[in-house]
């Protein structure tokens, strides 16, 4: 009965034309409508953590029962980004954001240097596994979920969880729960398929409706951007459109849920791009996935949102947007004390600013992966070389299905510049 609830949902919204037959084509073939789902995650999804981090964070996020590698991953993203120089208002320090006076007492010499640095991600990591796993001993005749009542412990303390039996009814404390909770689905490598979204269908309408749109740097599709679009302007307002908040930056977007393998892409899937395909946060680049190999993406600046194929040798990955993953992440701006301007980000947007005062097009990314849209700005005046959705349909126009002149116009010049 699912199933077809499902595909009904999917033709309703979409239609009968080219782009409907093919969501509803990849939904049947993809053959998971009818049940079944992930099995328990074993390790970290791809990429999700920091190349540098991530053999860290596999080691220690197994020390004890209650702790999981995106158990650990999930917090460290959200205490600080995975930024080791973070330092917030409270004087939390490093990448596990950790006060002074804990670090104190609970700081481990984790790469046996002589030196307990909780600047130094080779000793605050294992030190937070350590902490996670010292307070998850105290409560572990505590009834209820061993990892939930862990995390309880790390923000309300362990006497709380005791003495409430699990845990303690603190709005701050249950919220804590299940942000890290949610996190953690983002952070696993799934275990088996995972189950379509029920959004997808209406998010692909959006998209599908803004084809032909002038690309916007910085764009996120209002009034006075003339409803242009950058890259993860045009997915967040997809998504939006079904009541799901993501994401400004596209390297944030790709935690908003679990990770589908490449052969197991489903129409609405956000797909993504990087040049270092070992650092979720190097992404530069994001489309939404609409069967057949192909996605909406909003390009670059002088293209049109368009239809672009996804299998190029910059493919970083797939995320499978969830409503408790995105609730999950950070709010904009909400996180901006823990986690200060990187040097290498701020010294590219300072370039790129150079660059468009003397009129050079700075749709590009820098080496090191700091984006147009990671830098706040906004696109300026068109290039040569974009091409439309359908051929020789006005600027602005809605597309209508993707025949072969649409498919056969994707691709033309370069893209995933912001």
């Amino acid at each position: 009965m699912r199933k077809f609830w499902l595909i009904g949902s999917l033709l309703a919204v979409l239609g009968t034309g080219f782009v409907a037959l093919l969501v509803v084509g990849v939904f049947v073939v993809a053959g998971n409508l009818t049940g079944g789902g992930a099995g328990r995650a074993t390790g970290l999804a791809k990429g999700s953590v920091p190349a540098a981090y991530q053999a860290l964070v596999q080691k220690w996020g197994n020390l004890c029962p209650a702790l999981t590698p995106a158990l650990l991953a999930s917090q460290l993203y959200q205490e600080s980004g995975f930024n080791p120089r973070a330092r917030s208002a409270a004087a939390a320090e490093g990448i596990a954001q950790f006060i002074p006076s804990t670090w104190a007492s609970h700081g481990v010499d984790g790469d046996k240097d002589g030196v307990r640095d909780v600047w130094n991600p080779a000793d605050a990591i294992p030190s937070a596994a350590s902490y996670d796993c010292e307070l998850a001993s105290y409560v572990k005749n505590v009834p209820g979920d061993q990892s939930a009542n862990m995390l309880a412990a790390y923000n309300a303390g362990p006497d709380a969880v005791i003495r409430y039996g699990g845990i303690p009814p603190y709005s701050e404390t249950r919220n804590y729960v299940k942000t890290i909770r949610g996190l953690e689905e983002s952070f696993s490598a799934p275990a088996g398929r995972l189950q379509p979204s029920e959004q997808a269908a209406a998010a692909i309408s959006y998209a599908q409706g803004k084809l032909g749109t002038p690309y916007l740097w910085g764009g996120t599709g209002t009034a006075a951007q003339r409803g242009r679009f950058d890259c993860s302007g045009l997915t967040q307002a997809a998504y939006e459109s079904v009541g799901i908040d993501l994401p400004r930056v596209a390297n944030d977007q790709y935690n908003a849920g679990p990770h589908p393998a490449r052969n197991e892409l489903l129409p609405g899937d956000l797909v993504f791009f990087s040049d270092d395909l070992s650092n979720s946060r190097a992404i530069r680049h994001v489309g939404i996935y609409v069967g057949g190999g192909y996605m909406i993406d909003a390009p670059r600046t002088g293209a049109v949102i368009r239809f672009d194929p996804v299998d190029t040798p910059d493919y970083f990955g797939a995320t499978r947007v969830t409503q408790a993953a995105a609730a999950a992440l950070p709010e904009p701006g909400a996180s901006e004390s823990l986690r200060p301007v990187d040097e290498d980000r701020e010294a590219a947007r300072k370039k790129a600013e150079a660059k468009e005062k003397a009129g050079a097009d700075v749709g590009g990314v820098d080496a090191k992966g700091a984006s147009a849209e990671d830098m706040g700005a906004e696109g300026g005046g068109a290039e040569a070389g974009g091409g439309a959705a359908v051929a020789g349909e006005p600027s602005g126009a809605a597309s209508p299905s993707p025949g072969a002149a649409a498919l056969a116009g994707a691709g033309v010049g370069p893209r995933r510049a912001d």
